[in-house]
């Protein structure tokens, strides 16, 4: 039998899915405690293997407490998912991503923040060098 399609609006879906719940520090077992789901199943929603149903988005916005729309940005008229921005998205929507954009925001001096570049930069052109 051959394996199921994973649909990449699905996909999108599930990404924005978990970046909000990653964002207001929710773990996936209380959005699937607040659904009446486990935490396995949140994870295939957010990975988009399970389609999340129209009235159970409806419940997760709510919960998330974002417009149902949110989970659409990036998704075109056609259906498609457009691909501007695709690898910050599939940055941020990662677990490490998602912690360092956020630890880095709380950091309000500029001049510590351009070091953190800085530091970022030498490091990925270490990893380059690597290659």
């Amino acid at each position: 039998m051959a394996k199921k399609q994973v649909n990449p609006i699905d996909i999108q879906v599930g990404n924005r899915v978990r970046i909000r719940r990653m964002l207001i520090g929710m773990s996936q077992e209380k959005l699937g405690d607040m659904l009446g789901l486990t935490f396995q199943q949140v994870q295939k929603y957010e990975k988009g293997v399970n389609r999340i149903a129209a009235g159970r988005l409806f419940e997760v916005a709510r919960i998330l407490n974002v417009p149902v729309d949110f989970f659409y940005e990036g998704v075109s008229a056609a259906g498609g998912v457009e691909s501007g921005g695709a690898p910050v998205m599939e940055f941020v929507s990662s677990g490490e991503g998602l912690q360092l954009a956020l630890a880095f925001m709380k950091i309000k001096d500029i001049k510590v923040r351009k070091r953190m570049l800085d530091l970022v930069k030498s490091l990925a052109e270490e990893e380059e060098q690597k290659s």
